[in-house]
């Protein structure tokens, strides 16, 4: 296991920035997952960890060890990649042998190391078949086992279920998770823009958003206390409903009012200096009900209605159809398109931003 320590890493492409000064530290025996949009950088510091990318400026460190030259056999690394890369004509046990016999090992600990991660990924029956006997969810976990059997001190994960149809995704999903409890000292760190993976793998998340990080914590601090506009649409499906609103009053009893006139009590703690001020009042679907009158927070007209059984989604327009209000309800709902639609939550639900999209102060 490693500590992994970033200071102020930098990573250009010519005159292009990609990583503009990263400040990050990874305990020993944690899980870290780094998401955030197309482009924003996570497979590029993953590279920089690997040492597949040289870094611009700043400095790596494993265990206070600084490993900006050391290549990436000495670094102590496994990583397993979106694609699985397999060798065809080699069975699942050669497969995960294959590194082991490079480095010269003796037969009895590649028997050993090998069966040992077999049994952890439930392949040991799969171990006399070719790649190409397997399922895509079954390759990815030879993959993972090539990696288990080097003993490594970090574990890298890059998008490595994002070639797996949802079902698959899903079981390969608590595979990993099945990994990470059976080696709790081995440091992983995990790329993926998939939130659903972040929050159900991660000890801690790194939100990542053009080359900076946004915000580091446990999924549930960035789901209930995001620390801006970004963190907190990125975070939770369908996104946080967003609505324009003005600070109407600071302090203790904070509250704004939202465009059609609704004054609204907000749990944070907003300055004097921001009254008058614009600000965006946020809210999540999940955390959405329907309304009585005099008693919505929105109100509008009911542009779709999806049914998912358990659940069902209302997109009602408040003014912006482009940019409808997303109540996450009971499935039993049975409402008809076109029908207004008032809805509210509890006060305590409630996130506010300022004007330029930081979380105000929430109140205890």
């Amino acid at each position: 296991m490693a500590e992994i320590r970033l200071r102020d890493v930098k990573k250009s492409f010519g005159a292009i920035d990609v990583i503009k000064g990263v400040d990050l530290e990874i305990k020993k025996g944690e899980f870290v997952v780094f998401v955030g949009p197309s482009g924003c950088g996570k497979s590029t510091l993953l590279r920089l960890i690997s040492g597949l990318e040289e870094i611009t400026s700043g400095t790596l460190e494993f265990d206070g060890e600084v490993v900006n030259d050391l290549p990436p056999a000495l670094r102590g690394i496994a990583m397993v990649f979106q694609s699985y890369a397999l060798y065809p004509h080699m069975t699942v046990y050669n497969n995960m042998a294959f590194g082991m016999k490079l480095a010269k090992k003796s037969k009895a600990e590649i028997e050993q190391s090998v069966r040992q991660a077999a049994d952890i990924l439930q392949l040991t029956p799969l171990l006399d078949r070719l790649p190409k006997q397997l399922s895509g969810g079954q390759r990815q976990r030879v993959a993972i086992g090539r990696a288990i059997v080097r003993n490594p001190k970090v574990f890298l994960f890059d998008e490595p279920l994002s070639n797996l149809d949802a079902a698959l995704r899903v079981a390969t999903r608590i595979e990993i998770a099945k990994l990470n409890e059976s080696m709790p000292d081995t440091t992983m760190i995990y790329v993926t823009h998939d939130q659903v993976e972040a929050m159900t793998l991660a000890d801690r998340i790194v939100v990542l958003n053009a080359g900076v990080i946004e915000q580091v914590g446990s999924p549930m601090q960035l789901y209930h206390t995001p620390d801006n506009l970004f963190v907190a649409r990125f975070i939770g499906s369908p996104a946080m409903n967003i609505a324009a609103c003005t600070v109407e009053a600071s302090g203790a009893e904070s509250s704004v009012k939202t465009a059609d006139g609704a004054s609204v009590k907000v749990p944070v703690n907003i300055p004097a200096s921001a009254v008058g001020k614009k600000a965006t009042l946020g809210v999540r679907p999940e955390d959405l009900r329907l309304a009585s009158d005099g008693d919505a927070i929105f109100r509008g007209s009911l542009l779709l209605v999806e049914n998912l059984g358990e659940i069902a989604l209302l997109y009602v327009d408040c003014g912006d159809p482009q940019e409808p209000i997303i109540a996450k309800l009971d499935g039993t709902v049975n409402m008809d398109r076109g029908s207004t639609v008032g809805l509210t939550a509890d006060t305590a639900e409630l996130h506010c931003f300022d004007e330029n999209g930081k979380a105000f102060e929430r109140t205890a």
